[in-house]
């Protein structure tokens, strides 16, 4: 049996429940991080409120209300897989690729086939700042997407297969204006352009701002539903922002841009 640490009265508290404690707490505070700043959030509290007046009207004998709340709350969890389906599975690819230890050894490096170092991946961190850079510069709208723990092979669909090399060059000439390609986003995953002209999903967050237009909101939606991270280039503001988990971050330098992008593949390399 475990150490007991303290025992007042019937109540006892051991090792395994300060364990249990502090796993739950720290269940819970991941939970907030995923569903921060979205409408999951607020459906989530929604339900929370649900179960405690289920559990208010138990213990005041309510019998018909107890019955009808006490129908929705036996599907809880089947309606929560529904109704949280994205969260759920950002939530799994987090626990997915999370590090183990503190000098990067992760899950999905002891499982991958292949090794891969910076003198690798900074070719490509090169390429894709020259290319936001002059964009930027000529005001052209993009928006790439960096994934590694998945190929987004769903969105990816939805444009032109490419598999090809990074290069400035070819970025560049994928968002001219006159491009047929150059309205949707490309996917860059296992370090080469998997596809082009691809549709994202929209975020329907209402906390972004209000002056942000449709190329920002996909910048977001597509990280609300993946683990990636997704660069935008505003052709009307010259700027370059960024979205990971949710959240837009914006009017960033091509520095600043560089630090993010080796912080992204350090991840995953």
């Amino acid at each position: 049996m475990l150490y007991l640490f303290v025992k007042l009265g019937f109540l006892e508290i051991g090792f395994a429940d300060l364990l249990d404690i502090f796993l739950v707490g720290l269940l819970i505070y991941q939970i907030y991080r995923l569903l921060k700043g979205s409408l999951a959030l607020n459906i989530f509290l929604g339900l929370v409120l649900v179960y405690f007046v289920w559990f208010l009207v138990g213990l005041l004998e309510m019998r018909l209300l107890t019955s009808i709340l006490g129908q929705f709350i036996e599907v809880g969890v089947i309606a929560l897989l529904i109704v949280f389906q994205p969260e759920v599975r950002k939530f799994l690819l987090y626990l997915g690729r999370g590090h183990l230890f503190k000098k990067g050894i992760s899950i999905r490096k002891l499982f991958s086939r292949t090794s891969r170092n910076e003198a690798e991946y900074y070719p490509i961190v090169k390429s894709i700042l020259s290319a936001v850079d002059h964009m930027r510069e000529r005001g052209t709208g993009a928006i790439l997407v960096l994934c590694e723990s998945s190929r987004l092979q769903f969105y990816a669909n939805t444009g032109v297969l490419m598999d090809s090399l990074v290069s400035s060059k070819l970025l560049e000439s994928i968002f001219e204006k006159n491009s047929p390609m150059h309205d949707g986003a490309v996917i860059i995953s296992d370090l080469r352009i998997i596809a082009a002209g691809c549709v994202l999903p929209v975020s329907d967050n209402p906390e972004l701002p209000n002056r942000i237009g449709m190329r920002h909101k996909a910048t977001v939606g597509i990280t609300e539903l993946s683990d990636a991270l997704s660069i935008v280039i505003s052709e009307e503001r010259f700027s370059i922002s960024y979205a990971r988990n949710g959240r837009l971050h914006q009017n960033i330098t091509t520095d600043e841009l560089r630090i993010v992008l080796i912080k992204f593949y350090e991840a995953y390399y």
